[in-house]
């Protein structure tokens, strides 16, 4: 695993997200224009948490986690090498899919 040069702030998560398979089952190709947004990814790096009331609150998550995010939430970012990642609020991560 490569170490990552970026580390979020705060809530922030930084996901990589997962790719789906570019052909159906029947064999037909699906064209990069025409690809859904991905929804799952895997947590790379986790924020320290916020504030909430003077009590630092930390995120429920942990690097390592398979999760499910809301489809239009997040930046996408690159890091130096031009990898792509996606940076959501914590409260954007919707499920851990154990």
């Amino acid at each position: 695993m490569t170490k990552i040069s970026i580390r979020p702030l705060l809530d922030n998560v930084l996901i990589e997200p997962m790719e789906r398979g570019q052909q159906l089952p029947s064999g037909i190709v699906i064209p990069d224009t025409a690809k859904e947004k991905p929804q799952e990814g895997k947590v790379v790096a986790v924020g320290p948490g916020k504030s909430d009331h003077g009590e630092m609150v930390k995120p429920d998550i942990k690097v390592g986690d398979h999760v499910l995010y809301k489809r239009y939430g997040g930046d996408e970012i690159k890091d130096m090498e031009g990898k792509e990642y996606l940076m959501v609020s914590a409260d954007d991560i919707l499920a851990v899919i154990e």
